[in-house]
């Protein structure tokens, strides 16, 4: 006796369900690989304005943010070039603060004018990123090893030049103080040199043939190269262009305090990093993009600028750093297999 055969529903019923979750679960990949960076600032700061609404709620305070993290940004956009060609760049937190050890030194211990001494500081920046080109262009070293060498280099040269001991500005050189410190129709100089930083960078990589070539080397390198584009000096401008930043960030925080620390801007690079791939999950599915890195930036200003405001303790700061890259990593991930349909 031949056995009963199912029809045609019996076999869509237990299916049915499973496609449509399958289908919301991708719904849901696509919100938080697309929007997930927007819907955290949003949720941050509609928090921290019930939690502290007379102190976080405020004009001066949202100034104060951007002003406190307009560095950051400067560094977290460069750091956005080598993303977009694949490349990681470890160096660029020691190249800040080496460039705004430089600016001061060459100044006070070299009587540098000041103009050149900024100028010199900012392209030992550019010099770190074609060592930094040449090591992962040339000879094949992986990007997270050459990267990482050239910025302990860079801590090493640090330390020789300063012996340990932090320099400090001459009384003649206090003019430099006013880089930071000064305003220009009322708007912080870090401010300005950070929206310009970011509307040139924008125009590089959207405008320019440069930055065309950098996403196409980004998004599949033996096609671009195959092309005709340059992929091996596309690479090495990513990098020299990072190396800038860095280097501008670095000098600017040393008129900002004063003086050149030998680890101010080391700690610009995790931040930098948490930025840029937070980034990627806002507006694009998983891209790293100038104005996502932006937005990435005010959610790790506005986070820390709030543990500040309700006390937390600097070990809090600490986690809170390094929970941020992880889920930082973790949307980008996510917008990238939804971006490929997985």
């Amino acid at each position: 006796m031949s056995q009963p055969t199912a029809t045609a529903m019996e076999l869509e019923t237990p299916i049915a369900p499973y496609v449509d979750t399958r289908r919301r679960s991708h719904r849901a990949l696509g919100v938080a690989g697309k929007y997930g960076t927007i819907i955290g600032l949003a949720l941050m700061i509609v928090i921290l304005s019930i939690a502290a609404p007379g102190t976080f709620l405020s004009v001066d305070n949202f100034v104060n943010v951007i002003t406190q993290n307009s560095l950051i940004a400067i560094v977290a956009c460069g750091m956005t070039l080598p993303l977009v060609v694949g490349e990681f760049d470890l160096s660029l937190g020691y190249v800040a603060s080496f460039a705004g050890v430089l600016s001061v030194g060459l100044m006070s211990h070299q009587g540098v004018p000041m103009g050149l001494a900024i100028v010199l500081a900012v392209l030992i920046g550019a010099v770190a990123g074609i060592v930094n080109g040449l090591l992962v262009t040339q000879l094949r070293v992986n990007a997270l090893i050459a990267t990482l060498g050239t910025g302990t280099v860079v801590v090493g040269l640090n330390y020789a030049y300063t012996n340990g001991v932090p320099v400090n500005l001459l009384p003649e050189s206090r003019g430099f103080v006013n880089l930071a410190l000064g305003k220009i129709a009322g708007i912080p100089n870090p401010v300005i040199v950070m929206v310009v930083v970011v509307i040139v960078l924008w125009l590089v990589l959207n405008r320019t043939v440069l930055g065309q070539q950098m996403q196409a080397v980004g998004g599949n390198r033996d096609a671009a190269e195959l092309s005709g584009v340059r992929v091996e000096r596309v690479r090495i401008w990513a990098f020299v262009i990072a190396g800038l930043c860095a280097a501008l960030a670095g000098m600017m925080l040393a008129s900002r305090v004063g003086s050149g620390q030998l680890t101010a801007g080391d700690g610009y690079l995790m931040n930098s990093f948490a930025a840029v791939f937070l980034g990627s999950a806002a507006l694009r599915d998983g891209e790293f993009h100038i104005l996502g890195t932006v937005i990435g930036v005010a959610l790790v200003g506005f986070g820390f600028n709030g543990l500040a405001i309700l006390g937390a303790p600097t070990f809090f700061q600490y986690i809170f750093s390094g929970g941020l890259l992880i889920v930082a990593v973790a949307l980008s991930t996510v917008a990238r297999r939804y971006a490929r349909g997985s």
